[in-house]
């Protein structure tokens, strides 16, 4: 499914070259589900955005399904984006001013699919995440496991191969932190949704079927 060759980010001061990422090389088979391990600046947030295409490398290729991700034009891109690949941050990133309900209904509202469609989808996902009760309210009113859950719920509506998780149990204590793990598992078993994940958790790591473990931006073998 992912292709990572020879992957480079870096950043510029002063003429000297700072790496982020230096010499990445990962394959991610259909169906797998990675955990992203290594200390604090280690390059492991940089991967996954580069992974989730909100970032670009310096150098380096990037194949996706067998096509190369910065060889496409900027359109061609986002509707793999929009279409394949659902991402789940720890800091939420929900929309304040909506409701569950329209939160979750968001990404739909970039394809353009009709709203009898939408209606469909966002009461299935609703009813997935037993949230039907609190659609109508807004993120403030709901705790973090519930707000997460939401999160998780937006990034699965489009039915995408792909899931990259950021840290998703960052900010929950640990029941929640273990339904949310839990969810996760059974995309990846029952559902057969790719998921990769970054943590600082071991236990949180031992869901997936393999970690990877970054140091200074390199894997470390």
């Amino acid at each position: 499914m992912i292709q990572i060759r020879n992957l480079y980010k870096w950043y510029e001061t002063g003429g000297q070259r700072t790496f982020v990422l230096n010499g990445i090389n990962m394959d991610v088979e259909e169906g797998e589900f990675i955990s992203i391990m290594g200390p604090s600046g280690s390059g492991k947030s940089t991967l996954l955005h580069i992974l989730g295409m909100l970032d670009e490398p310096n150098e380096g290729e990037y194949l996706f399904l067998e096509q190369d991700v910065f060889k496409m034009k900027e359109k061609q891109r986002s509707q793999i984006y929009k279409t394949q690949v659902g991402i789940v941050f720890q800091a939420y990133h929900l929309i304040d001013e909506l409701t569950v309900y329209e939160n979750i209904e968001t990404p739909l509202l970039y394809q353009n699919i009709k709203g009898g469609d939408r209606k469909a989808m966002v009461a299935d996902m609703l009813d997935r995440f037993n949230m039907v009760a609190k659609k109508n309210l807004f993120p403030n009113q709901l705790s973090g496991g519930q707000q997460q859950l939401v999160g998780i719920a937006r990034a699965l509506i489009t039915n995408p191969k792909l899931i990259l998780a950021d840290e998703p149990t960052g900010n929950l204590n640990s029941k929640q932190s273990l339904e949310i793990m839990e969810w996760f598992k059974h995309l990846n078993k029952e559902e057969g949704v790719t998921i990769i994940q970054v943590t600082h958790s071991e236990k949180n790591a031992e869901y997936g079927s393999r970690v990877i473990n970054l140091l200074d931006g390199m894997v470390q073998k």
